[in-house]
């Protein structure tokens, strides 16, 4: 009886002892006593001879009977791995609640180590009461009495539910709470104690410090990862800053941050650095003139994106693109961190869409985001659709292009989780965006037309889309990674136009084809690529996009697989980043052939 309640005290002093000692669950150790045998017979045996062999017999009919449920190895290279093989068999039987499993014994013969084991009984819980918990400690913990009468006392359960207990009350402002158990009483073998909890002082965060050369705000940076003077202490809030803060391309994370404590206050240090964020950039694009096939036809785009003005978070972002002969796209986008002073972010974007002579599609849109500790970014958004016929298209070629003046608006929900070690340069970690939207389209009345072309169309109806993006970066050494990416729009409504279509094809979604090639009411992509990088921001990719799409367009449904493949080349230089991508794509509109190959090249500077 002394025996097991030395042990047992030993081993409820010894759990609470310390946070770190609670997650790192080391082994109860071993007793190993000697038979009458020389020291030296246990030594590693000399190089050539035979495998140490394991033989362990257990003591009595019980034990044996138990020993058989339990695999180990019985032929080791040499006896140190013999004893370390002996131990971790040990530690399983007292972690499956036979806590007086020891050796009891053992000596060589030969080549055969022979053990003698101890299993003993299994302990049992007689009760575990609840000793001073509040109701949130036994929710939060999931802790009941009635799960700890008349079962194994194993002691990874117990570090397990004292870990849950410690865990909520870090994220309630105690992180020096302690749990041990109180009024220990043994019967034989059957425990019975009461579970208590020291909650100590609550602790609140006093101020954030930025370490580092960075314009950053302080009082930007408390509003965006939440941690407000006043505000109870949460460990779990300070461990996801981390990831927090490697979504904003602006910063570079230097090291961990720190907490230090004073009486009853927190403060927390964050090491940043500022990063070229700011960008200009240009991409210039060759395609085959589809009108004469002895000249290229040139494309562009051009980037400006400003971000973090003034230390404050606000982005500015414009976009210009020539797509085609006659078409362009523009894009705009305005972030507005911390609104009124509140975790809120305010964001307005705009698209513009000129398809050469045929249509022009305005799009502007608002939404409010909100950042969770755990769960990424929820935001609500209004968009506002206005797409117009331009009046160079004939009547006759509006209704075989199946085209139409209309009005959307919707309201969606849009949520982005985002792990990513590297906002630019990612090597591990998973993206994951859906997007789900419903409005109302309104058809106006074109002149051009006949009037016979709206009898048979409901003025008004119901328009849905919904939106995937999946991204996940597995790091395969130390200077290569592996990018497997899944995107896909779905548009639903009664009449489908031309107009109302995702564009789909160019660099940014399907490459090997001209950007804008396809019309599609729905479609999904996925995208297979490899790169070796060269430096932390050059690198050399392989890459694959296998595409889906189908057009629900009145006069014409298609559908088709187009797939791009091709390589290319990222490198930094004194001016900026130099990108060059070279592709080729197949479809039923176009053959795979160098003839109709992609290149893309430009240069990113960045400041």
């Amino acid at each position: 009886m002394y025996k097991i309640a030395a042990f047992l005290f030993s081993l409820v002093l010894w759990l609470p002892q310390a946070r770190a000692q609670v997650a790192e669950q080391k082994a109860a150790p071993v007793k190993v006593e000697q038979a009458k045998q020389p020291e030296k017979q246990v030594e590693k045996p000399e190089k050539g001879q035979a495998k140490v062999q394991l033989s362990v017999k257990a003591l009595g009919v019980d034990g044996a009977q138990t020993l058989k449920r339990y695999n180990f190895r019985q032929a080791l290279p040499d006896s140190a791995e013999a004893l370390k093989e002996l131990r971790a068999l040990v530690y399983r039987l007292q972690q499956d609640a036979y806590l007086l499993a020891s050796a009891d014994s053992m000596y060589f013969s030969g080549d055969t180590l022979h053990v003698k084991l101890h299993v003993g009984q299994p302990f049992e819980w007689a009760q575990l009461r609840n000793g001073n918990l509040s109701e949130g400690l036994l929710v939060e913990s999931g802790f009941r009495e009635k799960f700890y009468h008349s079962t194994p006392f194993r002691p990874a359960d117990y570090v397990k539910l004292q870990q849950r207990v410690l865990d909520y009350a870090e994220r309630n402002g105690y992180p020096f709470a302690t749990v041990w158990l109180d009024s220990v009483s043994i019967k034989g073998n059957k425990v019975e104690a009461a579970l208590m909890v020291e909650k100590a002082f609550v602790v609140t965060y006093d101020t954030l410090e930025i370490v580092g050369k960075t314009k950053t705000q302080p009082k930007f940076l408390m509003r965006y990862l939440q941690l407000l003077p006043g505000q109870l202490y949460n460990q779990d809030q300070v461990d996801a800053s981390q990831r927090m803060l490697t979504q904003l391309p602006y910063i570079k994370v230097t090291r961990s941050p720190q907490v230090r404590f004073l009486s009853d206050k927190a403060k927390v240090y964050y090491y940043l650095e500022d990063r070229q964020a700011n960008q200009i950039d240009g991409v210039v694009g060759f395609l085959p003139d589809p009108n004469r096939a002895d000249k290229l036809l040139v494309t562009g785009e051009a980037n400006l994106n400003i971000r973090n003005i003034g230390g404050s978070g606000k982005q500015l972002g414009l976009q210009w693109r020539r797509v085609s002969a006659g078409s362009v796209v523009l894009n705009g986008e305005y972030l507005h961190p911390n609104l009124f002073g509140s975790p809120f972010e305010a964001g307005l974007k705009f698209n513009l869409l000129k398809q050469d002579s045929t249509f022009i599609t305005v799009q502007p849109r608002l939404q409010i985001g909100y950042y969770t500790l755990r769960y990424g970014k929820f935001s609500v958004f209004t968009e506002w659709r206005n797409s117009r016929i331009l009046s160079e298209v004939s009547p006759q070629r509006l209704q075989q292009l199946d085209l139409a003046d209309a009005q959307t608006t919707t309201y969606g929900l849009n949520y982005l989780w985002n792990n990513l070690d590297d906002f630019y340069y990612p090597r591990r970690g998973r993206l994951v965006e859906l997007q789900f939207s419903a409005g109302t389209k309104k058809l106006l009345r074109n002149a051009d037309l006949e009037k016979s072309f709206y009898d048979t169309l409901e003025v008004k109806s119901s328009q849905l889309s919904l939106a995937l993006r999946l991204e996940n970066f597995l790091r395969l050494g130390k200077n290569s990674a592996l990018l497997t990416r899944l995107r896909g729009e779905a548009l639903f409504s009664d009449r489908i136009f031309l107009n109302d279509m995702y564009r789909l094809g160019g660099l940014s979604s399907l490459r090997g084809f001209d950007d804008y090639f396809f019309y599609a009411s729905s479609y999904g992509v996925g995208t297979l690529e490899y790169r070796l990088f060269t430096a932390s921001d050059s690198y050399v990719l392989l890459f694959y996009d296998q595409g889906y799409y189908r057009s629900d367009l009145q006069a014409a449904k298609l559908s088709d697989y187009p797939f791009g493949l091709g390589a290319g080349i990222s490198f930094s230089t004194g001016a900026g980043i130099f990108q060059l991508v070279y592709s080729l794509g197949q479809s039923e509109q176009q053959p795979l052939s160098f003839k109709h190959s992609k290149i893309h090249f430009g240069i990113t500077s960045k400041f």
